[in-house]
Formats: C-alpha cells, sequence, structure tokens
C-alpha cells in the first residue's frame, strides 16, 4: 500500500497528548531511533505526522505486551519502508489481538490522560454506548475495556451519526462471532482425535495473531473494493 504520509501538523506536546503518553517518552523512543524525526519548521519546532502518532501508538501496544526495547526495536526493523499510519494501525490491531481481555478501574482524571484528551460528559456517553467503558462503584470512577480506548477515543472525531456508528459496531460484532465460530469448529475438528484440551489451546495460541491478521486483511481489501465499487458507481 502506497504511503500515507499525512501533513506534519502535530507538535510534540500534541503528539504526546494524543498518544497518551509524556512528552519525555516521545523523546526517549526517539533517542532510541525507534520514531522517525520530526518535519523541523519555523523557529526550530518540530512537527510530527499521523504516521508518528500511529508508529507511537504501535510501540506502546507492544511494550505493554511485555517486549523489551531491543526486541520492539528489531519489530519495527522489519516492517516494509513507507507505511501509512493505517498501515501501522492494522499492525497494532494485530498485536493488541495477542493480548487477553483487560479491563481496569480508573478515575476520571486518568481516563483523560490514558486517552490523551479531555472527555466531556457527551463523550463519556458515546464511549459508554460503544462498550470502552462503563460506571463503576464510587465517584468519578470507570470500567474501561484498554483495548477498545483508544479505537473509542479516535471514534469520538470522526464525522458521522452517533447511531450509524453504534450501527456498524453491530454488524463487526455479528460477524466477527459467526466467523469466530466457524473457525472454531474447524479448529476442534482438526484436534478431534487428540481429545486434549492443551491440544486446542496450543492450536489457538498459534493460530489466533495469524487468523487475526488474515481478517483483517481480508477485510481490509473487501472494504477498499466496496468503497472503489461505490466512487465509480457514484
Amino acid at each position: 500500500m502506497a504511503a500515507d504520509i499525512g501533513e506534519p501538523t502535530l507538535t510534540v506536546d500534541e503528539l504526546a497528548a494524543r498518544a497518551g503518553v509524556t512528552v519525555r517518552t516521545v523523546r526517549f523512543y526517539s533517542t532510541k531511533g525507534l520514531l522517525p524525526p520530526p518535519v523541523i519548521g519555523p523557529r526550530r519546532v518540530g512537527h510530527y505526522s499521523q504516521e508518528h502518532l500511529a508508529r507511537l501508538a504501535l510501540i506502546e501496544e507492544l511494550q505493554q505486551q511485555g517486549m523489551t526495547l531491543a526486541g520492539i526495536e528489531r519489530y519495527l526493523q522489519q516492517l516494509p519502508d513507507g507505511l501509512s499510519a493505517q498501515d501501522l494501525a492494522i499492525h497494532r490491531a494485530v498485536v493488541a489481538s495477542w493480548a487477553p481481555d483487560a479491563a481496569e478501574e480508573m478515575g476520571g482524571a486518568e481516563l483523560e490522560r490514558r486517552a490523551g484528551r479531555s472527555l466531556g460528559p457527551e463523550d463519556l456517553d458515546r464511549l459508554a454506548a460503544m462498550g470502552v467503558l462503563r460506571e463503576a462503584a464510587g465517584a468519578d470512577a470507570y470500567r474501561v475495556d484498554l483495548g477498545l480506548l483508544r479505537l473509542g477515543v479516535q471514534l469520538l472525531d470522526v464525522p458521522m451519526a452517533h447511531e450509524t456508528i453504534l450501527a456498524a459496531r453491530n454488524v463487526m460484532v455479528k460477524h466477527t462471532r459467526a466467523a469466530a465460530h466457524e473457525l472454531s469448529v474447524l479448529f476442534r475438528d482438526e484436534v478431534a482425535e487428540h481429545e486434549s484440551v492443551e491440544a486446542v489451546r496450543d492450536l489457538s495460541a498459534h493460530m489466533q495473531p495469524l487468523v487475526v491478521q488474515a481478517l483483517l486483511t481480508t477485510f481490509q481489501r473487501s472494504l477498499n473494493g466496496e468503497v472503489r465499487e461505490w466512487l465509480n458507481n457514484s
């Protein structure tokens, strides 16, 4: 896929806020060569693009999976040159799929720090409707699905009706559950002769990243095809 470099408009403070990390973390990753250098503009101010933001999100996801800095560096070196922010987001989605479901209770201030932005009442309502969070016991406390938080925050800025986003989520849940069920049947048939729970777990552990990558790639290509057909017919 061709790179979508995007206009480098984010300052280091804005990049850190959007990514939910500190400026010190951004500079640390940069000195380690994990982030490409910014574009230097007037007054020697560095500006970052959406690719920087997506790469930073991928680095954070890899670190959350327990990967060392040396391992992260090797992982990033193996990626093709010129990946767009969309490509990097897909890589991050695959990495995130390796992790078990994770929910954490936190206060409003910590939630905003993780989100990288302030969240008003309407934002919180939308995140709750998308299943990203729910109110927990106590004032200003939330139970947050960390695997969905970054995606949910990004959807807050999508110029699309809230009802459409929820309908799209329902479509995704419906069809991914159907695909997961059919794949699990195939896997059970594959290990049926072993009659071993461990055999099923081992196969699932090996296949899950591959299946998720295949699903993401297939879906991306199918969606691109649908968009092209729609534009050609409009």
